[in-house]
């Protein structure tokens, strides 16, 4: 197709093909397809019972990596295959690392707000890279698992900045930061001090932060406090699930993955495999996720022209079985598409229409994606470049039954005649030497700190005399892993224990 940019397409599982036909058929209908070839690729659940851990083969790699842009449907992970969450795979592999989420009280959608007369107009900015979904977990003694939670500098200002230049973008007053830094004093500490940080650089905007249990709370009692919300990883996840709820489900949520090479659009509700095949699927989060999808692309008329349509529908009853008025008969998923499509020209009455700009948005503005060359080297980012580190002592994890006084005594002889001294064991991250309480239940992983003895030059203390203890612990004890305490222009770059 000549003068048209090339989408990579990717339908999905259960009811994905059905939702993703009844998309595009709409899209036809509207002239988005005199501009965009939408390319089939193969991902999902047959990649994944072939025995590709992936998900997805290697010819849809390179195509999505040749478009830029890939549109999804809903997809299974199949349970037992061994393979990771291809969702959360797709947005890491591509650095898609801002997840953009918005919910908003639409017509014909019945939920306890709407009927209390109060909108819900809300958008989440979920970071989407780091957090405990880098997926790195270990078993590390018969008892005790470890999911590592991974926050960096970098990862933090990509998504904040995002968050404010969209905040800018649509005109909103407020920018939110929801966290957990009253406990991950290090981890939530950073996001919010880099939060903090970028907020200076948009003084037009308010600025504000919330713990996020309380942004729970708030959103259902009083979610008209918020325009958005950003959220580190696993709490944004939680939190835009919850958003959905308050404008009637996953099924009138769509989604966006921004990165700065490839951008991924899907609807994040599951493949409902109860129903596919059957004709009855809501397209609707699958169609605001295309109308996200052109928006970025630059096609803004098409997308205003489309959502008036759909608000239109709504707005008329037009329902399928999941939603609406019980009294009207609902339609399936390919006449909800057309009967949308019958309303392209038309504007909804009861809700603010979309304006359509007549100068501009008619055609794809989004840059071609140029393909680094071979043998490119993966991007470093950084954020602290001229930063003072000292090694200041290490925590080693043990594998061990002994009771923390035992512990104690044979660590205590085992770093004699070194320059460490056994400082602190916690179990489960509360304090139980040298001081805690009788009534603190451990279990068989301890963290034991060693710092430096008093007297001992700061120069003595070394990455290399770390592992050296490290290897005379290990003649005794199971070893789990090790972390260096360091401090960072004198600040300690390490957590106390609770108790201590």
């Amino acid at each position: 197709m000549p003068n048209t940019t090339r989408i990579a397409l990717a339908a999905g599982d259960g009811i994905g093909p059905e939702a993703m036909d009844a998309t595009l058929s709409l899209f036809r209908a509207a002239g988005v397809l005199d501009h965009l070839e939408f390319v089939p690729v193969e991902m999902g659940k047959n990649v994944f019972l072939k025995g590709d851990t992936r998900g997805m083969t290697d010819a849809a790699i390179k195509v999505v990596e040749e478009c830029g842009v890939l549109f999804k449907g809903p997809m299974e992970t199949p349970k037992g295959s061994g393979g990771k969450s291809i969702n959360v795979t797709a947005r890491k592999m591509w650095n898609a690392f801002a997840n953009l989420r918005t919910f908003r009280t639409l017509p014909g959608v019945t939920t306890p707000f709407s009927k209390a007369g109060i909108p819900v107009n809300l958008v989440i900015v979920r970071e989407n890279i780091e957090d405990t979904y880098g997926g790195v977990e270990h078993r590390l003694s018969n008892d005790m698992i470890q999911c590592k939670r991974l926050i960096s500098a970098p990862g933090c200002d990509q998504v904040i900045r995002f968050a404010f230049e969209t905040a800018r973008r649509l005109g909103l007053v407020s920018v939110h930061c929801g966290h957990k830094a009253n406990i991950m004093k290090l981890t939530d500490g950073l996001f919010l001090d880099r939060f903090l940080t970028m907020s200076r650089e948009f003084p037009e905007i308010a600025s504000g932060d919330v713990i996020v249990d309380a942004l729970c709370m708030n959103l259902v009692m009083r979610p008209q406090m918020y325009r958005m919300v950003i959220l580190p990883n696993l709490q944004g996840d939680i939190v835009s699930d919850l958003a959905a709820g308050l404008v009637g489900g996953l099924g009138f949520a769509p989604s966006a993955n921004i990165g700065t090479h490839i951008s991924i659009f899907e609807a994040v509700h599951g493949t409902a495999p109860d129903i596919a095949g059957k004709g009855v699927a809501n397209p609707t989060a699958l169609i605001l996720s295309g109308l996200m999808m052109l928006r970025h692309l630059g096609l803004t008329r098409h997308a205003a022209a489309i959502e008036n349509a759909l608000l239109k529908a709504l707005e008329d009853g037009i329902h399928t079985g999941d939603f609406g008025d019980p009294s009207k008969h609902p339609v399936g998923t390919t006449e909800f598409a057309r009967e949308i499509a019958d309303r392209l020209g038309s504007k909804p009455s009861t809700v603010p229409a979309c304006a359509e700009p007549l100068d501009s948005g008619a055609t794809v503005t989004l840059a071609p994606l140029v393909r680094p060359k071979s043998g490119t080297p993966h991007t470093v980012i950084r954020t602290f470049t001229k930063v003072s580190t000292q090694v200041v002592g290490c925590d080693l994890y043990l594998d061990a039954t002994q009771s923390a006084a035992a512990l104690a005594e044979e660590l205590g002889r085992v770093c004699a005649n070194t320059p460490f001294r056994l400082s602190l064991i916690s179990n489960r991250g509360t304090q139980v030497w040298p001081t805690g309480s009788i009534y603190t239940e451990c279990v068989d992983y301890w963290r034991a700190r060693f710092e430096p003895r008093e007297g001992i030059a700061p120069s003595a203390v070394t990455q290399a005399t770390v592992i050296a203890l490290l290897d005379r612990v290990a003649t005794s004890f199971t070893v789990c892993s090790y972390e260096l305490l360091r401090t960072f222009d004198g600040v300690k770059g390490y957590s106390m224990a609770q108790g201590q």
